[in-house]
């Protein structure tokens, strides 16, 4: 276990060297960056099934809750159809309490002759019966009803599964299955979002203090790409790593025009953050100051 660690750490630093800030460039105040997406979602189904139909490709650009593919369902949808036809019971729960209604009224009338003694107990006791079973018959049609809606809703929640749709927008990285494949425990495309992009960059512990969420910096692709873009402070670690005496900052770069990419390499250049600047001035008590001769 310790040697395991030992491999995670080296690992660590290894990947925060290769990550770390540049002094190649001329401006001290540069740094070496990646631009990476913002999200990163592999797109699998709720239940195993057949693929349909995938309606995506990749290099495709996708609009939040675009449908990508679509399992066989024809199961389902004949489940919803039935769970749908024993919900709808109107007309049953409407005759049965049109029946309730004609009972109690019946009773009453009933109850009223027994009294001048027109009619014998047994029709009084008859009326009550048929009241009694009219009242139990109209509540099962209505908790039949119920349960019915419930196992609609579940069927259509089922059959909605059978749908698979992307919870963000972006660019359809890769395609991994055709239709007649069965996804069991698959994804079927990864979607990948460009816009935001996400700019990680590691600095030295000396700029630990200066940088702060919100801070506006200046982000220049590799050259092939080329041009400056704004982006904001997002995230600034708390924690420095000891063994490289450094610390990880990302940023959000909006990309709405799809003019950049992932896995871009990049310098950034960070604006001066007021606060961080007044906060490292040191201030100098008048007691503490030296006469004037």
């Amino acid at each position: 276990m310790k040697e395991h660690g030992i491999k995670n750490s080296l690992t660590l630093l290894v990947a925060m060297t290769a990550f770390t800030t540049s002094v190649a460039s001329a401006d001290p105040n540069s740094f070496d960056c990646v631009i990476e997406p913002s999200m990163v979602v592999e797109l699998s189904s709720r239940v195993d099934g057949i693929i349909e139909t995938v309606l995506v490709d990749r290099g495709d650009v996708i609009e939040p809750d675009t449908v990508v593919a679509k399992l066989d369902s024809g199961a389902e949808a004949v489940a919803v159809e039935h769970a749908r036809a024993r919900s709808e019971m109107e007309a049953e729960i409407r005759s049965l309490k049109a029946s309730l209604a004609y009972g109690s009224r019946n009773h009453k009338r009933l109850t009223e002759l027994h009294k001048k003694q027109s009619i014998s107990t047994d029709e009084i006791d008859r009326a009550e019966t048929e009241t009694r079973v009219a009242r139990h018959k109209l509540a099962q049609a209505e908790e039949n009803k119920r349960l019915a809606e419930l196992d609609l809703a579940r069927a259509e929640e089922t059959l909605k599964h059978h749908t698979i749709r992307s919870p963000i927008g972006g660019v359809v990285a890769e395609r991994y299955l055709n239709p007649g494949e069965s996804v069991e425990d698959r994804p079927v495309v990864k979607v990948v979002q460009i816009d935001p992009l996400r700019v990680e960059v590691v600095l030295p512990v000396d700029r630990f203090g200066t940088i702060a969420e919100g801070q506006q910096a200046k982000v220049v692709p590799e050259a092939s790409i080329g041009g400056q873009y704004e982006s904001t402070v997002s995230i600034v670690d708390p924690i420095i790593d000891a063994a490289s005496g450094t610390f990880r900052v990302t940023l959000i770069l909006p990309n709405p025009e799809h003019k950049l990419t992932s896995g871009l390499r990049c310098q950034v250049s960070f604006f001066a953050n007021p606060s961080a600047t007044a906060a490292k001035k040191k201030t100098i008590p008048s007691h503490a100051r030296a006469d004037t001769p």
